[in-house]
């Protein structure tokens, strides 16, 4: 039953920086992978940026050197600070948490397609503007 609700999301011009963020309920963030998908429409969900329990991070590299996942466990809170923003980010954004441990996905190596994932938030639209 964990909740996990995404916030921050808004409307910039290129170049521009947003930070999301989720906050879980009934989950423990220092448990399994975390990760940020987004998917725009007519498009596939990407894989954005993931962490998993030991601190390993994983980036798409659409978005290295540009976008900076973090968590805090006591907190329970996931975050995504997105800087130089670009047209082509402009996309849903959501948040997911791992429900069981996945020995054959390394969430600090890949962020993965989402099907590594059990639980979702609602999304957080994210429009960049030339």
């Amino acid at each position: 039953q964990a909740q996990l609700v995404e916030s921050g999301g808004g409307s910039v011009q290129a170049g521009g920086s947003l930070r999301l963020s989720c906050a879980a309920s009934a989950y423990t963030y220092g448990s399994y992978c975390l990760g940020w998908f987004r998917q725009a429409p007519g498009k596939e969900r990407e894989g954005v940026a993931a962490v998993d329990k030991y601190g390993g991070i994983s980036y798409a590299d659409s978005v290295k050197g540009r976008f900076t996942i973090s968590k805090d466990n006591a907190k329970n809170t996931l975050y995504l600070q997105m800087n130089s923003l670009k047209p082509e980010d402009t996309a849903m954004y959501y948040c997911a948490a791992q429900g069981k441990a996945n020995p054959y996905y390394d969430c600090g190596y890949s962020p993965g397609t989402g099907s590594e994932y059990d639980y979702w938030g609602q999304g957080t639209q994210v429009t960049v503007s030339s």
